[in-house]
């Protein structure tokens, strides 16, 4: 191992741990100079006033950018170790103020490294570790003293799952099956199409500070221990985020994408966009702060809002998204300028500002299973698909496409593309992650909805349907004619995508496409025969860029019985608007320039008898055709009459079916919204009742009598002891105070609310009662938590007894003076 000490060091002062760390250890102990390799066995220093980094195992110093006192060194450090020695980095939090630390340990358990904490309680300062461990990214939290011989212990049980693109021992490969199986009968959900290096990973890790050194005996403690199945699982949801993560994609967002969407809706309305993988929420508040942004920056015309869905599988992560509270050091992340407009400072760090959190409703939600939202305008999932199976990314993206409306924008992570699904979503910008959604893609494979979604139709009710319709269908001669014009006598053709990818296969093309040898290649250009590849290629590509049909006469192409002349016509496919961007290729015979001459007539030699007989016969024979022609052209119009009924009702039948297949997605997808909605409100009422019984026992523990009106000095709400001063019943709320008969010699007490709302100072002075009793009554402006002013409240203290006390005081002071 090698150690790097970071700490916060006074700028203008020498400082002394390298001299003090020296004489507790035999290893040495250098402070940081620009450049320096790393080198095992070795203590490394901050010098004061500089930051650090690691690039490929060189530490590099770099002059402080930050002003004084929002410098975040710790952060800065274990951000570039983790980029540096990903899974061999380790972050150990020692006491300190503040929160420096939290992100940089965040991103080391993105990269599956391992964090280790000083117990609070043994630390003078506690901010720091406290701040890492309520963040959840704690991995072992420990006395100071124990927490060396903690890490030599994970070390020492360093990854025992070697192989990351190789298959493992049948054993090894059991026993993490065992632990996918054991995750989803606890947790209910499926880690087997993740990435195997990911889960591999993560279990490595969690076995190493366990201390266990055989996947079996991890498997047993899994199920001795359900606690540490769902740290697993947790560890395995890799809830790793920051505020504008990659600010150069941020910026696109905000300059191009967001604008674009804007503008496609010039008459306004409200947006949808969608976050899955949400996390702890900064990038839903990042969405929602960029919006802000741009709606106030390009004034559009129309009224825009926008609705934010944020979901995770991880239920805690979305209970601390909702809250919307993070750290100081976010201000590493978040400009200055969005802290003072969209975040309210607090005692524990920031809170994300009322107006953005509204903006976004957090709720549970499985990708994979639950159904999607829909009609959305932005969909932002990122660096959440680089931790799943490819098979499993080519379902989502379909899925995603479903999804956004004609033009959406989908948003993806620095890592991650659309791979294959090119015919789905188009870059908006080279060498960013932000893709609009095309129209009118020509898929083959049915939508990628989840297995839940789709309704399941029994293969005996598909045999039933079948079997049924071809009943119902009977041969029709003029279908079956054109059948085998088609495939006897029309010209062989094939129709292709826009690279030459073949997509619907026409009649024997065999003497002109044959199957390239090795792996399976359906591309025209693969399968074209020797002379007929390059006159193909050269046509298609000017067919393509002329946009016209281009034919190519005469062209000798090699069979395998010798050599034969075709004629090839490119034509790009323009109409029906289902087959737009799509190109037909015909292949016709070149006929030959030589005609078979006709033979000589037979000659017969017959008597006029049998002449006459023959052409008696000859007659009645076209009789008879002419009979069996007019039948048979009465029954083609009946069969092609009933077989347009046949296909008008099944298009009927189509579109119905269509139709009940969108309005049920329509529900799911609403009924997964409302169920979003509903589980806001009722986190938002429960904690209005959490708050309202606080406020209400406060009132009460403090005794004193307390009376808020609002700003027409209307009742708002009082306390049970403002009953022995004012005559109020609950039915008086809403009434004015100046209709309230009370025991106080306050005639003024209206006019003086009044002066306090017009001028906001709060005015205290000392009230008689008819009764003898006194009140300092003290009124006040109310301020809401977005600091406007509502009302006033008026509090009455009793002072009774040291009014009497006073005036026994100055009776005692006035007797011997009268008697002198």
């Amino acid at each position: 191992m090698a150690f790097v000490v970071v700490q916060h060091l006074d700028p203008t002062h020498k400082g002394m741990l390298v001299e003090l760390l020296q004489r507790a250890t035999p290893m040495k102990v250098l402070q940081v100079k620009d450049r320096l390799r790393v080198e095992p066995d070795r203590v490394y220093v901050i010098p004061p006033n500089q930051d650090m980094s690691i690039l490929h195992g060189v530490l590099h110093l770099l002059a402080p950018v930050a002003p004084r006192g929002l410098r975040l060194p710790i952060d800065s450090f274990l951000r570039s170790l983790a980029e540096d020695q990903r899974d061999r980095s380790i972050g150990v939090i020692l006491s300190g103020m503040g929160s420096d630390g939290t992100l940089g340990v965040r991103a080391i358990k993105e990269q599956a490294g391992a964090v280790f904490v000083q117990t609070p309680a043994s630390a003078k300062f506690d901010s720091m570790p406290r701040s890492a461990i309520d963040a959840g990214l704690a991995d072992v939290v420990a006395p100071v003293e124990e927490l060396a011989a903690k890490i030599v212990s994970y070390l020492a049980h360093g990854p025992l799952i070697k192989p990351r693109n190789q298959p493992l021992p049948g054993k090894t490969q059991g026993g993490v099956e065992k632990i996918c199986l054991l995750l989803r009968s606890q947790t209910g959900h499926d880690f087997s199409l993740y990435k195997r290096s990911t889960v591999y990973r993560r279990i490595e890790r969690r076995m190493g500070l366990h201390q266990i050194d055989s996947i079996p005996d991890y498997v047993r403690y899994l199920q001795e221990s359900p606690q540490e199945t769902q740290l697993l699982f947790k560890e395995l949801l890799i809830g790793v985020t920051s505020f504008f993560r990659d600010p150069a994609a941020w910026e696109c967002l905000r300059k191009k994408a967001i604008p674009a969407i804007l503008a496609a809706h010039s008459a306004g309305g409200a947006l949808r966009a969608w976050v899955p993988g949400c996390s702890t929420g900064e990038e839903a508040y990042s969405l929602a702060m960029i919006f802000k942004e741009v709606v106030v920056q390009e004034k559009p015309a129309g009224s825009f809002s926008l609705q934010i869905f944020a979901t995770d599988l991880d239920k805690d992560s979305v209970n601390r998204a909702r809250q919307g509270v993070y750290p100081a050091n976010i201000a590493g992340d978040v400009s200055a300028e969005r802290l003072r407009r969209f975040f309210v400072e607090g005692k524990h760090g920031y809170q994300v500002g009322k107006q953005i959190r509204d903006m976004v409703l957090f709720a549970p939600h499985n990708l994979l299973m639950d159904p999607p939202f829909t009609r959305l305008d932005i969909l932002t999932c990122r660096n959440l698909l680089i931790y799943l199976a490819p098979e499993l990314q080519k379902k989502l993206l379909p899925l995603f496409h479903y999804s956004l409306n004609p033009g959406g924008v989908l948003f993806l992570g620095s890592a991650e593309t659309v791979g294959a699904a090119t015919d789905l979503f188009a870059p908006l910008e080279a060498r960013t992650q932000i893709f609009r959604r095309l129209d009118g893609a020509l898929r083959t494979e049915p939508l990628g909805f989840p297995a839940s979604v789709l309704p399941v139709r029994p293969r005996a009710a598909e045999a039933l349907a079948a079997e049924t319709g071809a009943q119902k269908n009977p041969p029709n001669l003029q279908v079956l004619a054109e059948q085998i014009l088609l495939q006897r006598h029309a010209p062989a053709a094939v129709l292709t995508n826009d690279k030459g990818d073949i997509l619907f296969i026409s009649g024997r093309t065999g003497p002109y496409l044959e199957p390239a040898a090795g792996k399976a290649n359906w591309n025209i250009y693969a399968m074209a025969r020797e002379g007929l590849r390059h006159e193909l290629g050269t046509a298609f590509q000017k067919a393509l860029r002329e946009k016209r049909t281009v034919t190519q006469t005469g062209v000798t192409v090699e069979t395998d019985g010798g050599v034969q002349a075709v004629d090839v016509a490119i034509e790009p496919i323009q109409e029906p608007e289902a087959l737009r961007g799509t190109v037909m290729i015909v292949f016709t015979e070149a006929t030959s320039p030589d005609a078979k001459l006709p033979g000589k007539a037979m000659r017969t030699a017959t008597s006029p008898a049998a002449l006459a007989r023959r052409e008696q016969e000859l007659r009645q024979a076209r009789d008879e055709l002419h009979t069996t022609r007019e039948q048979m052209q009465t029954s083609q119009e009946e069969l092609k009459s009933v077989n347009e009924e046949l296909q008008s009702t099944n298009e009927e039948l189509q579109s119905t079916n269509e139709e009940l297949t969108t309005s049920k997605e329509e529900m799911q997808s609403m009924n997964e919204e409302l169920q979003t909605l509903n589980q806001e409100l009722q986190s938002k009422v429960d904690e209005l009742s959490r708050t309202n019984n606080d406020m209400r026992n406060l009132l009460d523990s403090t005794d004193i009598a307390t009376l808020f009106l609002d700003d027409a000095l209307t009742v708002r709400r009082f306390t049970p002891q403002m009953l022995k001063i004012v005559k109020l019943i609950p039915g008086d709320l809403g009434r004015p105070i100046t209709d309230l008969a009370s025991d106080l010699d306050y005639p003024e007490l209206a006019e003086e609310a009044r002066e306090v709302l017009r001028s906001l100072v709060f005015k205290e002075k000392p009230i008689a009662t008819s009764d003898g009793r006194w009140f300092s009554v003290r009124i006040m402006p109310y301020r809401t938590l977005d600091n406007r002013i509502d009302g006033v409240v008026i509090t009455f203290v009793d002072i009774t007894v040291s009014k009497t006390l006073e005036a026994t005081l100055r009776g005692t002071q006035a007797g011997p003076g009268a008697e002198g």
